[in-house]
């Protein structure tokens, strides 16, 4: 979780939401991202998305059964759709998100009894350190000055 939290220091860093994630094979980092959502203009680049990807580009395979991802805040449902069709094997993350979580906050996807695959699930890993990162960063959002995009009417 220590490279997950440098990982969305470096999301805060670039005014991204911090959220960072670092996918482990047998002890060893495979993949790690943190949000660029706005620096690659791009809706999917989500910090466990972009781990994924780099985990199995690493393995050469999809399939990421006996990987454990680590990510600062729960995954969205959007994430956790990939999470469960790249099969990993366990999901440890620290904030919890009541809002749109999907590892237990507003739903499960990742223990959803229909799919083909479960993945244990470890939350509140280093929490008071996660929460921390998001409550600052979206306290300096609330005082900046709203960007306004000219040709909206």
């Amino acid at each position: 979780m220590t490279e997950a939290l440098r990982q969305a220091r470096r999301a805060y860093a670039a005014a991204e939401v911090p959220v960072g994630a670092v996918v482990v094979r047998d002890g060893r980092v495979i993949g790690r991202a943190f949000n660029q959502v706005e620096l690659l203009n791009d809706a999917t680049a989500h910090a466990e998305m972009l781990a994924l990807t780099q985990a199995q580009a690493a393995v050469g395979d999809w399939r990421l059964n006996d990987c454990t991802l680590y990510v600062t805040k729960e995954p969205c449902p959007m994430c956790a759709g990939a999470i469960v069709h790249a099969r990993v094997g366990r999901v440890v993350f620290g904030a919890g998100d009541p809002r749109a979580g999907a590892a237990g906050g507003v739903l499960n996807l990742l223990q959803f009894p229909t799919l083909n695959h479960r993945c244990q699930i470890t939350a509140g890993v280093r929490q008071a350190d996660c929460v921390g990162l998001l409550r600052q960063f979206f306290a300096e959002q609330r005082t900046r000055p709203r960007r306004v995009d000219p040709s909206l009417p």
